[in-house]
Parts: structure tokens; sequence; C-alpha cells
């Protein structure tokens, strides 16, 4: 105690209290100051490390959407094969890029794409709408460098054909619609045609293999990348089969015909697409719009009009001659007259189409029944009136046929306004007998009209 209060009052020992540390302790805590910093920083790298690592595997979580198949790339390489190298909708795991990357196909999306390479250069007043235009506004020549064009054959050329290539069968042509196609002919024409195809994506793994496909750099979307990418195969694809189709049929068939035209170009885009393995499937083909050149725009609208007036005229004389059918014997009408013109055609074979006649047919054949059994009936009572007379005709011939003569003579002037008599005696040869052809009738009306008073 003496010494702390020594030291207390001492200023010597008071300042020798306070010296600095000596070298070597000033080398400890800084070691140790050191130490405890880089432990705490290793501590947060850890941390940091671990949560990275664990960003680093949640990024390898992907999501695919219902109308979408995926494909998963490990450097650069498509991963599995065949199915199970396409993965479904929902959620995967794949290994986080670079080692592993996913990329989506749209597979349910329907894409539209226009093809307007064979329109021509549309104008101001084209482009307003429908209506005369002024001829100084028709160029007098089609430019085929600013307008587009595609040929097709000639009539001629048309008229003998024969198709080729048999469409698939959910795409059959009914029979009513079918057109011919030859590769004979060397007349051609102009036409302008509008076409809109749609597609799907429906084989993932050759889309990927062999369809090109620009990278999609950040802030892209693949599908839209996709469609501007492939755009100028399907129009290539499409120009080709409409150039080998229209070539093959008239310009009349490529107006008029526009659906089956339509499939014959889908035949040939979804085969060559085919052949190309790009798993594209063309699910429509639609002759948007034709036209014929404009510079002779007034030759086919007279066309036209008198295929339209003809058309018109063929289908009036066809109702007529439906209705006149059928007015004239029903339904049966045309089967009845086949089988009439048929000699082969037997009796047996006709009496059911006979049973089944209808119209005026059935009344015609209701009165002649008519009139047959009238004609019988009074042929049987004849017969029975000579059979009761044959007896007293085989004894007195000559008074029967004279009573049967009158009897007729009577039943013939029955009706006669006037009657005339000639005798046979030898007197009446001398004399002249004249009648007048257009006499007056006013005798026979004075003569009738005593009897319209007695009556």
């Amino acid at each position: 105690m003496m010494d702390e209060h020594r030291h207390e009052h001492d200023p010597a020992a008071k300042q020798e209290s306070k010296s600095p540390p000596s070298r070597g302790e000033e080398l400890d805590a800084a070691g140790k100051s050191l130490s405890d910093a880089l432990r705490i920083s290793f501590a947060i790298l850890k941390v940091i490390m671990i949560i990275v690592v664990i960003a680093f595997l949640a990024s390898g979580f992907k999501t695919v959407a219902q109308d979408e198949r995926a494909l998963v790339l490990r450097f650069g390489k498509i991963r599995g094969v065949g199915e199970d190298a396409i993965l479904g909708p929902g959620a995967h795991w794949v290994l986080p890029y670079p080692i592993d990357e996913l990329v989506r196909i749209p597979v349910g999306k329907n894409v539209n794409l226009a093809v307007n390479t064979f329109w021509y250069k549309e104008t101001r007043e084209d482009i307003l709408g429908p209506g005369p235009k002024p001829r100084r506004l028709i160029p007098e020549k089609l430019n085929p460098v600013d307008e587009g064009y595609c040929l097709t054959g000639s009539q001629r050329r048309a008229a003998p054909a024969v198709e080729r290539v048999a469409l698939p069968a959910q795409k059959a042509i009914p029979a009513g619609q079918q057109r011919l196609w030859s590769d004979d002919g060397s007349d051609y024409n102009i036409v302008h045609t509008k076409w809109q195809i749609n597609y799907q994506i429906t084989g993932v793994e050759q889309f990927f293999r062999n369809v090109h496909v620009e990278d999609v750099k950040p802030g892209q979307v693949y599908f839209d990348v996709m469609t501007e990418s492939i755009t100028p195969l399907l129009k290539s694809v499409v120009e080709n089969a409409v150039v080998n189709a229209l070539v093959r049929c008239s310009i009349d068939e490529a107006i008029l015909s526009a659906g089956t035209i339509g499939q014959r170009v889908h035949q040939l885009v979804q085969q060559k697409l085919d052949e190309l393995e790009s798993g594209i499937r063309v699910t429509q083909v639609q002759l948007v719009d034709v036209k014929w050149p404009k510079q002779v725009d007034e030759a086919f609208q007279a066309f036209f009009t008198a295929s339209q007036g003809s058309q018109q005229a063929i289908s009036e004389a066809r109702t007529y001659a439906d209705n006149m059918l059928t007015q004239t014997a029903g339904r049966v009408a045309e089967p009845l007259y086949q089988a009439l013109m048929n000699e082969k055609t037997t009796e047996e074979q006709r009496e059911p189409l006979w049973m089944e006649v209808a119209g005026n047919a059935q009344d015609t054949m209701a009165q002649a029944q008519t009139y047959r059994t009238r004609v019988v009936e009074r042929a049987k009572a004849n017969a029975e009136y000579l059979l009761g007379l044959l007896p007293e005709y085989r004894k007195r011939p000559q008074i029967i046929a004279q009573g049967i003569y009158l009897d007729v003579i009577q039943e013939v002037l029955k009706n006669a306004q006037e009657k005339f008599i000639l005798d046979k005696s030898e007197r009446a040869r001398e004399q002249e007998f004249r009648v007048m052809i257009n006499r007056d009738a006013t005798p026979r009306q004075k003569q009738n009209q005593p009897q319209a008073a007695t009556n």
C-alpha cells in the first residue's frame, strides 16, 4: 500500500509507468488484428461463395410454357436422343450456363406469313378501293422490276392435262372441283396473286438442327428472332410452289379455282419442307387475291360479264329442265327416261319405275287407263249386242245389216245442223249438186230460234 501510494505521488514513477511498449509487443498486436480481420473476411467470403453457389445452382431451374418444347444444349450439343432430348411443359433443372443452355421452341403457335411477291405495285388509287380508274393512271406496260407477276398456261395447254401427283388423303379435292395439270404447250398469261400461309413447328429437333436461326441477343425474344430468320426460307419455298402450280393451269382456272390451286401449292410447299427435314408443318395456304393485269382490265371485265351471263343461262336451263322433269314424272323422270331409251332394259326392270311416276305423267297414265277401260267396255257391249243379233242375222242378213246401217247413220247425223239427202235415182244423175262453203248463217240462227223458244 505504501508502494502504491508512493508511485501515485512520485512523478518519476508515474512517468516510468507510461513509457511506450516495446517493438515486439507492437508486432503481436498488429498480427492479432490482422488475423481477426482475415478471419472475418474469410467468413464473409465463405458466406458469399455459398450464396453464389446457391444462386448459380438455382439459375438452372427453367420453366417451359404449355405452347413450347425445349432442348438442352450441353456445350453446344443437344443432350439426349429422340424424345428424351425434348422437354415438355413445366419446370426443369439443367446445369447453369455455360455448361447447359435451354432453347425454347414455340410449337403451339400458328404463325402467319404473307407472300406478296407476285402482286403488282399498288398506287394510291388502288389502295383507296375498287372503282373505275382514269386511263391515264394505268401504265401502258408492266414493269417487271417494280411489279410482281406469275405466268399461267393457255387454254389449249390446260385442256388435255393430267394430274401427276396425288394430293394427301386429308387434303383430297372433291370430284366436282378437280382440275387438270399439264406440261405441254407454249402460250402463257400473266396474273397477279397474293398468298397467306399459316405454319407451325412440329419437329423440334429437326427444326433446331436443319433450320438456321440467328443467335438471340439479350433483350430479344426467341420467337421473334425465329420467325424473322426463317421467313426468307419459307418465302422462297412458297414462291417456287406458286410458280410451279400456276404454270400448269390456265388463267381461267387461276381466277375461278382459287381453292384448288391453293391446295396444290399447299402440297408442293409441304413436300419441299419435308425434304429439307425442317420440322415445319404448313396448316393452311390461302390464295388471298388474284388479279389479271390492269392493262387488260376492260377485256377481262367483258369476258367475265359474258361468262356470268352464260352461266346464268345454263343454270336457268338446268333449273327449267329439272322442274319440267319433276312436273312431268317426278323424281324418277331421269332414271325412267334412261330405262326407256335402253333397249336392254326389260319390262320387269321398268315396272318399279312406272309405279313411282308422279306429276303430269301420272295424270296422263290415269286418263289412258280410264280411256282403255271405256274402250274395252264399249267393245264388250258391242260384241254382246252383235252376238245377240247373230241368230236373226243368219235368218235375214239384209234386213239386219240395213237396220245396223240406219242406226249408225242416225248416230252420225244426230248433231248435224243441216242435212242433204241425194237420191240414187236415174233423175238425180242429171242434176248438179253444189254446196257453198261460206254460206250465210242467218237461216241457221232462225231455224234455232223456235227451238230455243220451245225449250
